[in-house]
């Protein structure tokens, strides 16, 4: 997927804070206590704040950001860094252990639960990370790992563990556990 048509950044950087942060109230039964949409909202915050000039005047929003995505990653257990691209409306369904590379990519509308990984696999490949299509559904446990792209429309099922490409409407389902010796050989 050329950076054309990566989802995400086109579509969010033409609505202000405000309006984002509103899309994602809605999309989260409109409950401002629910720790997804608290992830969203500071996110988008440390997106807003690196266009405010003078660079003194961003500096304690600097601050403001990085202890509100201290306190998300510490107290939630979700890790949404500013630099990772998160389009409109993505829902954050369940907070824990939810792990999101800087350089992913989230589609609009997409889905993401508890203990979600979407990051790098190779240590000498450090920025490669997923992208995501729109309307994408991943299910709890589920690992996204490498340069890969996950296509619109695709399931991605409980504790899958995507490295490969997956088309647009696809659905993943794995790893299916394999037993590698009896257990009376203990």
């Amino acid at each position: 997927m050329n950076d054309a048509a990566r989802p995400g950044p086109a579509s969010s950087g033409e609505r202000s804070l405000w309006q984002l942060w509103t899309e994602d109230y809605d999309r989260h039964g409109r409950d401002t206590t629910l720790p997804g949409f608290r992830a969203l909202a500071v996110h988008r915050f440390g997106n807003w704040r690196l266009d405010v000039e003078p660079r003194m005047l961003r500096a304690p929003l600097t601050m403001l950001y990085r202890f509100l995505y201290r306190w998300v990653r510490n107290h939630y257990g979700i890790e949404l860094p500013h630099s990772a691209v998160v389009g409109r409306r993505v829902c954050i369904e369940h907070q824990g252990n939810i792990v999101i590379h800087g350089s992913a990519v989230i589609g609009d509308d997409t889905i993401i639960r508890q203990g979600v990984t979407i990051g790098n696999r190779r240590l000498d490949r450090p920025n490669d990370a997923p992208v995501i299509g729109r309307r994408v559904n991943i299910g709890a446990g589920a690992v996204i790992l490498g340069g890969i792209n996950i296509g619109d429309d695709v399931a991605v099922g409980a504790n899958a563990v995507v490295v490969d490409d997956v088309p647009a409407g696809g659905t993943v389902l794995g790893p299916k556990a394999v037993v590698s010796g009896r257990g009376d050989e203990a």
